[in-house]
């Protein structure tokens, strides 16, 4: 829990890894699905607070600093990866999971199964390790996408300058994306919760 109120100074920067360190590094990892990508992330970010502890003006929690300082420093790593990896185009991939989902008319081949009460499983920890899974099995584009939008919240203009896409391609790669995750949480997770007609 973070101990630095709003309004407070910030605490000695020797205590912030044991105090915040496995809250950032929680948030980092699931935002970028890489155990040293997540670390060196969380050791930016220190070190940007250090050097920028000047500037904290109190107005919100220490940690609260701390992660806005983080999602700048994730959003970087993802400006980089993507000037490094090329997007993943394979249209016939994407063809064949839209024909085994739907048929001609559009309608699922099968229904999706119930999914009982979708805001129990975020609250199970368990759900989260599920969903990084099924976002690592994306093409990485697409999972960077939809981590932005999704996850982090970035508005889709942000989202295009930091994948440095246009908006039509952006759109493509959520859409490709929420389909393989909803696949991925049925087969992973859903199918596996319950039901509540037993």
């Amino acid at each position: 829990m973070d101990r630095t109120p709003p309004g407070d100074k910030l605490s000695t920067p020797d205590g912030w890894l044991e105090q915040h360190g496995d809250v950032l590094y929680r948030y980092a990892y699931l935002r970028l699905r890489n155990r040293e990508a997540a670390e060196d992330a969380v050791q930016d970010t220190l070190l940007a607070a250090l050097r920028g502890r000047q500037q904290f003006s109190g107005a919100s929690a220490e940690r609260t600093w701390l992660i806005g300082i983080l999602k700048h420093k994730v959003s970087d790593y993802w400006r980089r990866a993507g000037r490094e990896t090329p997007l993943d185009t394979d249209a016939e991939e994407q063809e064949n999971l839209l024909d085994l989902l739907f048929d001609t008319t559009g309608h699922w081949r099968t229904a999706p199964s119930p999914w009982n009460d979708p805001d129990a499983a975020l609250e199970q920890s368990q759900f989260w390790h599920v969903l990084s899974d099924c976002l690592a099995g994306l093409p990485p584009a697409h999972a960077r996408a939809f981590s932005l939008c999704e996850i982090d919240g970035l508005e889709g203009s942000d989202a295009c300058k930091v994948l440095d896409v246009a908006p039509t391609n952006l759109w493509v790669m959520l859409h490709r994306a929420r389909l393989r995750l909803r696949q991925c949480l049925e087969n992973r997770w859903f199918q596996r919760q319950p039901t509540n007609d037993a």
